[in-house]
């Protein structure tokens, strides 16, 4: 027979336990450990390495000529089937809805996606830039100079890459924005053009 206390203590223990989650979970905005790096990143941006990259045109440059500007970035490999496909679109629709760099000034938002895959040559890279019209410096699509620099960028991106077992690779489809500072201000979703360049404008503008 279930006595009159009963009730009033499950009310108690699943208000406590519903408290203690909205704690951990920061109001149950983290649920996931991908989420608990992006509010992370969101309050406090990331310092990146200056790596050294080569583009689509085999030009040489580092994530520091950024400097002043804010930068979209995704990671993609160029024989990818699926996701890379769907951020290329999108990237695209930014590079289209945002307006284009002036002379003697950056671009609102930049773009670059960087392959992971060693296999990647120029020419790789070149025809996955025409796939969807990207044309440096605006769009970049580039590489790591060498292995180690490679590893550096995921390992400070936070991107996991894991062979599939039949030549691809099954990696994070975040996209990742790069404030003015050179810092790694915050991950998103994918999302649409739209919403993908008002993210990366509100960085942008923050002070």
């Amino acid at each position: 027979m279930m006595t009159r206390g009963f009730p009033v203590l499950l009310a108690l223990v699943l208000a406590t336990g519903i408290a203690a989650l909205a704690f951990e979970t920061d109001g149950f905005r983290v649920v996931t450990s991908a989420g608990a790096r992006q509010l992370s990143v969101e309050r406090t941006p990331q310092i990146l390495p200056d790596a050294h990259l080569v583009d689509q045109d085999g030009t040489p440059f580092t994530l520091g000529a950024y400097s002043g500007r804010t930068v979209l970035v995704d990671f993609i490999y160029t024989r990818c089937p699926t996701i890379c496909g769907v951020l290329g679109n999108d990237f695209a629709g930014v590079l289209r809805s945002t307006p284009a760099r002036r002379s003697g000034a950056g671009a609102p938002i930049d773009l670059l996606s960087i392959s992971f895959d060693p296999a990647d040559g120029q020419d790789a890279l070149r025809l996955y830039g025409e796939r969807f019209g990207a044309k440096a410096p605006r769009w970049r699509i580039a590489a790591a100079a060498d292995a180690r620099i490679r590893a550096d960028l995921l390992r400070s991106f936070g991107v996991v890459v894991i062979p599939d077992g039949m030549g691809g690779f099954i990696h994070n489809d975040a996209v990742y924005v790069i404030d003015a500072r050179g810092r790694l201000a915050r991950i998103l979703d994918p999302d649409t053009p739209a919403q993908l360049a008002a993210s990366a404008l509100k960085v942008a503008a923050a002070p």
